[in-house]
């Protein structure tokens, strides 16, 4: 296990990398913790929706990862990284060291990406009902204005297309993996004061949508640049 030094800080660059063990071997760990005062969106499989957040944990799990209790082993990972308070945690068989930042105008995002099993979300294959498998291309995004709830949405919709079109300029022929997770952090309205009113729209034409998705477009781009097989 890494030293268990975190720094609150609003800021993705200073996510923290630890590791945890799995299956008798070590497996890094990526944790950001900005503190109180935090409203997320997400579609992790813990701390999913909307709602007051203090922390996001991204670990990598090994391949084929088989576990069916991911909400609680996210749990006691947080708990051994001595997080606390409510939080969201994503999972990955992609490398979390080899993690990518962008920032743009005040947007921030990290990625790690895996995209060996891929493809486009409308195929003629029939959906599932099994246990969330671990996502291959995990996207956090902080931003330093407070949204409203259909804001927080948009910036989800943003987000998504931002990581599309940099699949589909790399090649990729893909919109995605089939479990991709997503988590979108802003300051909660109620701690904002009011000189500064939530944000009504985060779409790609609106200004923080505009940057969300310039800085998701970028990590996504250099997350994936590497990882296509010719």
């Amino acid at each position: 296990m890494l030293p268990r030094t975190l720094l609150a800080s609003p800021s993705l660059t200073d996510a923290a990398l630890l590791g945890h063990t799995e299956q008798g071997r070590a497996w890094p760990l990526l944790v950001w913790a900005p503190g109180p005062g935090v409203r997320m969106v997400s579609s992790a499989v813990l701390g999913g929706g909307i709602g007051e957040r203090a922390w996001v944990l991204n670990a990598q799990v090994p391949p084929g990862y088989d576990r069916l209790d991911p909400v609680d082993h996210l749990r006691a990972l947080a708990a051994g990284a001595g997080l606390a308070g409510p939080g969201v945690g994503l999972m990955t068989a992609a490398s979390v060291e080899d993690r990518r930042y962008a920032a743009d105008g005040g947007a921030e995002a990290v990625v790690t990406a895996g995209i060996g099993v891929r493809g486009w979300a409308a195929a003629p294959e029939a959906g599932g009902v099994a246990a969330p498998r671990p996502g291959t291309i995990n996207i956090i995004v902080s931003l330093p204005v407070p949204l409203t709830d259909a804001a927080l949405v948009n910036a989800v919709a943003t987000a998504t297309e931002a990581k599309v079109q940099a699949l589909v300029e790399l090649g990729a022929d893909a919109s995605g993996t089939p479990t991709d997770a997503v988590c979108v952090a802003a300051p909660s309205p109620a701690g904002s004061g009011p000189d500064a009113p939530a944000e009504a729209f985060a779409g790609p034409r609106s200004l923080w949508g505009a940057r969300l998705a310039r800085a998701v477009h970028r990590a996504t781009y250099d997350a994936c640049v590497g990882l296509l097989v010719p």
